[in-house]
């Protein structure tokens, strides 16, 4: 018998049941397509003494063992491609900075289901073809630029394809062209943010709405940034791996990101055990492509940490959510026996008043003793610098565990970047 659930609830559990049936519909599809074309996947398969016609339920596909990004490396240059030459359009990669790069073959599908995917994040953000987007993401081998740019294609909105740099140009662009969308990371939007106060254009500033993605940032650095732009901004969801930027987006009510869950299969597991865990719990992130020719990833492991939110969204939509992300697996800091994640530190720093979004992590070791001391931007007068450092140290010590040394700045004391915001320097051995 059915548990006494309202009438609005059954529906949407009846909508997430006949969803399962179609994603399980496009899992043998996508299981077909890897064992005839992807040498990867087959070699892999048989390793693991996978057979796929034994794959009967979406709980049988979760026996599928995991890919794991060093995995992806190891197939340099194009070990992951699944179709014939003459199908692949396009190649992006991840830069290579820890090892070989990744390169990602996109069959024109791909191409389209990319644009599709960002078209609709667009439009969950309110953009129309009427608007002007600058996009200031970077082009070329990377994902983000062209994502954006094929998406306002898509969507028939002006592309202002600026890529990333030269802050006078872009405000003089986005002056003359009267651009209306701002597309960006985090830290380039509060350094144009920034800049704008310091010139005192805002009067000539016609932005209305930021898609901003590329790096975790937090509730407070939110606040400044549609503050000071005088926009509405949304968060933006994606990785070189599976498509690019557009893979997620968030609502007009920032409760969680909708994902295109007819495109992508999403898992939270334990980051330790690899167990699958319940909607609802923080774990880190396993994305199944399953459209994807070019290229399919199944069970890759992201590394990000967040939840699967379970609840239809008060927006309406039928797409599900996840939460924004807490930070990455590997990105974890531990120091004294506690592990700190960035996405505790800015959840710690949006309770505080005046204390800013912008801070550092500098982690040093003297005579076999580890410290850590937290930069961070502080708009209080300079007077208050002490008594604002006492109240972040007892903070850390109340919802962290731990007492580090804190020097309060002025703000734009510390460095702003063009593309993403580095935040942690571990100096230790």
């Amino acid at each position: 018998m059915l548990p006494n659930y309202p009438q609005k609830q059954l529906c949407w559990r009846a909508i997430m049941n006949n969803k399962q049936l179609e994603t399980y519909a496009l899992v043998k599809k996508l299981l077909r397509h890897v064992s005839e074309g992807s040498e990867f996947y087959k070699n892999k398969f048989s390793k693991a003494g996978i057979n796929i016609d034994e794959i009967s339920s979406l709980e049988d596909f979760k026996k599928i063992p995991f890919t794991e990004k060093e995995e992806l490396r190891s197939a340099y240059p194009l070990g992951l491609q699944a179709v014939p030459d003459e199908k692949i359009v396009r190649i992006h990669s991840s830069s290579g900075t820890t090892g070989s790069p990744v390169i990602i073959p996109y069959t024109q599908k791909d191409v389209d289901t990319w644009s599709e995917m960002m078209m609709r994040c667009y439009q969950m953000a309110g953009v129309t073809n009427k608007d002007r987007i600058q996009i200031t993401p970077g082009y070329g081998l990377w994902t983000a630029g062209i994502g954006f740019q094929l998406g306002a294609e898509r969507l028939g909105a002006m592309a202002i394809p600026m890529g990333p740099g030269n802050t006078e140009k872009q405000l003089q662009m986005m002056v003359d062209l009267k651009s209306t969308i701002l597309t960006s990371t985090s830290s380039y939007a509060l350094l144009l943010a920034e800049e704008i106060r310091k010139k005192g254009i805002h009067d000539k500033i016609h932005l209305k709405i930021g898609v901003i993605g590329s790096e975790r940032w937090s509730e407070k650095m939110r606040n400044r940034i549609e503050s000071e732009l005088g926009i509405k901004s949304f968060d933006i969801y994606g990785l070189t791996e599976i498509y690019g930027p557009g893979i997620a987006l968030d609502c007009e009510y920032h409760e969680g990101m909708h994902y295109w869950s007819d495109h992508l299969l999403f898992e939270i597991i334990d980051p330790v055990t690899g167990e699958n865990l319940p909607d609802g719990e923080l774990g880190e992130l396993v994305i199944t492509t399953l459209t994807k020719e070019g290229a399919p990833l199944i069970r890759y492991r992201t590394r990000d940490l967040t939840r699967i939110i379970p609840e239809k969204c008060k927006c309406g939509s039928e797409y599900p959510r996840i939460d924004r992300i807490l930070g990455r697996a590997d990105d974890r800091i531990k120091i004294k026996g506690v592990n700190i994640y960035p996405g505790q530190i800015e959840d710690l720093i949006h309770k505080l008043n005046g204390v800013s979004s912008e801070y550092q992590i500098v982690l040093s070791r003297f005579e076999g003793r580890d410290s850590m001391l937290f930069r961070v931007e502080v708009d209080v007068l300079e007077k208050d610098f002490e008594e604002t450092k006492l109240a972040i140290i007892k903070a850390f010590k109340t919802y962290i565990g731990i007492s580090p040394d804190v020097e309060c700045l002025k703000v734009g004391e510390l460095p702003r970047s063009e593309k993403k915001s580095r935040r942690v320097f571990d100096n230790r051995d």
